[in-house]
């Protein structure tokens, strides 16, 4: 037996948005202070990693 496909209706388009244009702006200025700490951590653990490998062989 076959599924009915079942067709939804299209609401009519609104023809009266007003064309109101905003700047986008965002403030990445979070974002780079997180990516500065994850690299600087990630930099602190490479050289840890570095410096282990020296003592351990």
């Amino acid at each position: 037996m076959a599924k009915k496909n079942k067709r939804q209706t299209r609401s009519a388009p609104i023809a009266n948005i007003p064309a109101v244009r905003t700047e986008f702006n965002p403030d990445y200025s979070m974002v780079k202070k997180d990516l500065k700490r994850i690299f600087s951590l990630a930099g602190f653990f490479i050289i840890v990693l570095v410096t282990l490998s020296f003592f351990l062989k």
